[in-house]
């Protein structure tokens, strides 16, 4: 048998990103792979969403970076992200914010793409998948 067909679910959660607000983890770590749940810009320790994109972006990632730590990975095993836009217009003031969480030669794959709403309305919410 498969060392993955071996391997088992387990949730991560920290205390470090907001909490989930329905039936979802934060996070699940599968053999070697972390994945992530869409992480929205709220700040864990205040519950408050910031008002900009960049800001919000920071924000999003901030809490995936938290969730990949809690599951043994880190921003630098980041192998695909999507991202989640309100508005494709400000893909530009997103993109600078989420350059700086990478290092250049080692950027993960991503999707971006326009969503009709989020939810808390935010302006833009992150998820991930990491290696570990």
């Amino acid at each position: 048998m498969s060392e993955m067909m071996k391997a088992e679910k387990r949730m991560i959660s920290t205390e470090s990103a907001p909490a989930a607000i329905g039936p979802y983890a934060q996070g699940i770590a599968f053999g070697d792979l972390v994945f992530t749940s869409g992480q929205l810009p709220i700040n864990p320790a205040t519950g408050k969403m910031p008002a900009t994109v960049a800001e919000q972006t920071r924000q999003c990632l901030a809490n995936v970076r938290e969730v990949l730590e809690a599951a043994g990975s880190g921003m630098d095993k980041v192998i695909k992200t999507t991202v989640f836009l309100q508005d494709m217009g400000s893909f530009a003031e997103m993109n600078g914010v989420y350059a700086s969480f990478f290092d250049q030669g080692r950027v993960p794959a991503r999707s971006a793409v326009e969503v009709a709403r989020l939810p808390k309305d935010a302006l833009v919410e992150i998820e991930a998948v990491a290696h570990r």
